[in-house]
């Protein structure tokens, strides 16, 4: 018997990311057949146009989710917490953004043509990653399959818009205090963002790596079934940009890589584009990331730290393969191995 179409919830749906998976159900051409939005109290009531259709946007309670097959969640870590357990015993599959469940044993922890089969797994929750740890991971696994990665290092340059739509705006308004020469209080950070640099992203752990940092160290050896004891290290600063996050990547490989064997299977992975002919100054930037859907890498060379070393710029739209485009890609994966 052909299963039937799946009834959907956007939870958090008012917010960045949820208007961005909004956005991306229709872009995909996701086969649903309901949908429904759901936010806090305070946005409640408020006004979707989705598929030339108006959908008032309901508070979420328990009893919203009778009947629903599949969540797509970007509402907080305290939100997924409260609701996932109402979700689950209702029959439904929570696909979340937070960093709620993500290192759970029994939550697979997915990207998208990474590795699918671990959705096979999932007890009614599937976490998507941290957004720098997502592009990263488009790039990694099929270089990781060929040559074995020995040790890691990441740094990353994050955009505002991953704070959310209150660093977003600081942004904006401590620019103009700034080109005014106006004296400006920070809020969403914990110093003033506008033409700086900022080496924290969350608060510090005991080691002296944000959590931030850890998320990537842990979430890269989950995704990729890793040697927990892989030397990873990363360093996540945020920089005064609006959108799309950039990372320089330094890779030991167990074989003998070179700079042309990436670049030829970088071309032909799935998510992935590359720019890069430094003679004409062709690499990736955030204005080229940002709004469009693939992971761009360039700045391709041999590492000359590193025996068997490659060093690369990694570029994506943080909003969208960071949180909302792989949410929807995962929601497609479930749908089409009849997994809800």
């Amino acid at each position: 018997m052909e299963r039937q179409k799946a009834n959907i919830a956007i939870l958090g749906a008012t917010g960045v990311v949820g208007r961005e998976i909004t956005k991306i159900v229709d872009e995909l051409k996701i086969d649903f057949n309901t949908i429904k939005f759901l936010s806090s109290a305070k946005s409640a009531g408020s006004k979707i146009t989705f598929q030339e259709k108006e959908y008032t946007v309901e508070e979420a309670t328990p009893d919203s989710f009778n009947g629903v097959n599949i969540v797509l969640a970007s509402a907080g870590g305290g939100t997924s917490k409260h609701f996932a357990p109402e979700i689950v015993k209702r029959g439904g599959v929570l696909i979340d953004n937070s960093s709620a469940f993500r290192m759970e044993d029994d939550v697979p922890l997915v990207i998208a043509g990474v590795n699918d089969d671990d959705l096979k797994y999932h007890h009614g929750i599937i976490a998507n990653p941290n957004c720098s740890t997502s592009q990263l991971m488009l790039v990694l696994k099929p270089l990781n399959d060929k040559f074995k990665i020995k040790r890691l290092i990441v740094s990353t340059y994050q955009a505002v818009s991953g704070a959310g739509l209150k660093a977003i705006n600081e942004l904006r308004e401590n620019t103009k205090a700034a080109l005014n020469g106006e004296s400006f209080t920070p809020d969403a950070f914990k110093k003033e963002i506008a033409f700086n640099v900022l080496p924290q992203i969350d608060v510090f752990c005991e080691n002296g790596y944000t959590k931030e940092e850890m998320k990537v160290v842990n979430e890269t050896k989950k995704i990729l079934h890793l040697d927990p004891n892989l030397p990873i290290s990363c360093t996540a600063a945020r920089v005064p940009v609006f959108n799309s996050h950039s990372e320089a990547v330094d890779i030991e490989f167990e074989q003998k890589v070179s700079p042309n064997e990436v670049r030829e299977i970088l071309n032909d992975t799935f998510g992935v584009k590359v720019i890069d002919n430094i003679d004409n100054f062709e690499y990736p930037t955030t204005k080229d990331s940002s709004g469009v859907d693939p992971v761009f890498v360039g700045r391709i060379r041999k590492n000359i730290a590193f025996d068997n070393g490659i060093s690369l710029w990694c570029v994506a739209d943080n909003l969208r393969i960071g949180a909302a485009l792989n949410t929807v890609r995962i929601c497609k994966k479930v749908i089409e191995m009849g997994l809800y």
